[in-house]
């Protein structure tokens, strides 16, 4: 894209072309050439067109609205199964959550990207056999450890399936996966924004029955809540794609008020777990929390430094790279407590999915760490970081594929 737009800078329609092609990819190439074309007109003319923020919100086109209505009253619709055919909530929810959203932001990003049909077939042949798979395995959640285990991992491989088709199949390009993580952190903005003004709703709603005497609240929530849910990163999806402008800034302001506030959390907390005596060692519940807050600071750090490097700022960097630093203690602390307990007791489905993972967290973690502080203190480029944060994903569709589908086997379905 880099070369097409320097080959083309004189040449206004292919521009032009080019732009409306790929509207995503021109921008950042533009903006990563720009200093070599400052003295160019038609340079200037593009960085004040592409800085340009329109105060108004799009609403896309007419296809793309229909798209996403009907992906929301299918997901809908999908959520409310259990009370159609009687079948049981627990059986249902605990395997299907994850394929009430993904597989319609799959589809949405496919005809966003206008993938070709060969790929759509192959990932849609994966999501159905993983479909069949997570339906089909024996046992009850209450007795099955391996089957939790995978209903809990099988929304990470839907994630890395949703990834590959927000970046159009470039698996090995990292900044497409940096977009996408920093897509996360917008979704996750836009469907909180979403969730406040469903409970206003909601609120006002119940209020308003209560006043004439109807008590609705089973009603309501058993077929307005539950229907609408899925739709929330649906719809949000779909916002933060025609109007990026709602939180593109929003999302890099949460992610630095947030990392100094955790980061002296952190360090307050290390200190409160040895004046409290709690022991990750032998007090199983506190070390499944303990590790839920490791896995919960690790994607704050991830999605900092995404959008660091999609506005280019080291400052913060300052505050990720102590955070990353004791954030590895935190690992350390869990892992040891990990082989501690399989080496009292033996090993489970649970202590090796958990081993597993933190040892999986501590090498990505060194890696994120270790590109910081060369960043940091020897001056290396911000971009510096995007292989060791995107060329490592992989490795975690590899595990989580291996929990959902080797465990159940290895352990023989217990």
């Amino acid at each position: 894209m880099k070369n097409e737009i320097i080959n083309n800078l004189d040449n206004p329609g292919s521009l032009e072309q080019l732009y409306r092609h790929n509207k995503k990819d021109f921008k950042t190439a533009f903006f990563e050439i720009y200093p070599q074309l400052e003295q160019s007109p038609i340079a200037e003319f593009w960085l004040q067109r592409l800085n340009y923020e329109s105060e108004t919100i799009s609403w896309g086109s007419r296809s793309e609205i229909f798209f996403i209505l009907v992906s929301c009253l299918i997901a809908g619709l999908l959520a409310k199964l259990p009370d159609i055919f009687g079948i049981d909530e627990e059986f249902f929810y605990s395997r299907n959550i994850g394929f009430l959203v993904f597989p319609f932001l799959i589809a949405y990003f496919f005809r966003k990207n206008k993938i070709d049909t060969k790929k759509i077939i192959i990932l849609s042949i994966g999501t159905l056999i993983s479909l069949l798979y997570i339906n089909f395995l024996p046992n009850s959640i209450d007795s099955s450890d391996t089957l939790l285990l995978a209903c809990i991992h099988l929304p990470v491989l839907l994630w890395f399936v949703l990834g590959i088709s927000f970046t159009g199949f470039k698996r090995q390009n990292p900044q497409k996966w940096l977009e996408y993580l920093s897509f996360n952190g917008d979704l996750l903005v836009m469907s909180a924004i979403l969730i406040l003004a469903g409970i206003l709703t909601t609120g006002i709603t119940l209020g308003l029955f209560n006043l004439i005497g109807l008590q609705i609240e089973d009603f309501y929530f058993r077929y307005v809540v539950i229907f609408g849910l899925p739709a929330v990163p649906i719809f949000a999806s779909f916002l933060t794609q025609t109007n990026p402008q709602l939180v593109r800034h929003i999302s890099p302001v949460i992610a630095r008020i947030f990392s100094p506030l955790v980061l002296l959390m952190l360090i307050i907390y290390l200190g409160a777990i040895i004046y409290s005596g709690k022991d990750p060692y032998n007090d199983r519940e506190f070390l499944l929390i303990f590790n839920l807050l490791l896995a919960g600071v690790i994607a704050l750090i991830f999605f900092s430094v995404a959008g660091n490097l999609q506005q280019e700022k080291t400052s913060s960097l300052w505050v990720l790279l102590p955070l990353s630093a004791i954030t590895i203690i935190i690992n350390g602390v869990a892992l040891s407590a990990i082989v501690f307990r399989i080496s009292e007791w033996g090993f489970t489905p649970n202590r090796l999915a958990v081993l597993g993972a933190n040892i999986l967290f501590l090498i990505h973690l060194t890696m994120v760490m270790i590109k910081l502080f060369q960043i940091l203190v020897h001056k290396q480029p911000i971009t510096a970081i995007e292989n060791s944060i995107a060329g490592y994903l992989p490795v975690y569709l590899g595990w989580a594929a291996l929990v959902v589908f080797i465990f159940p086997l290895l352990f023989g379905f217990n």
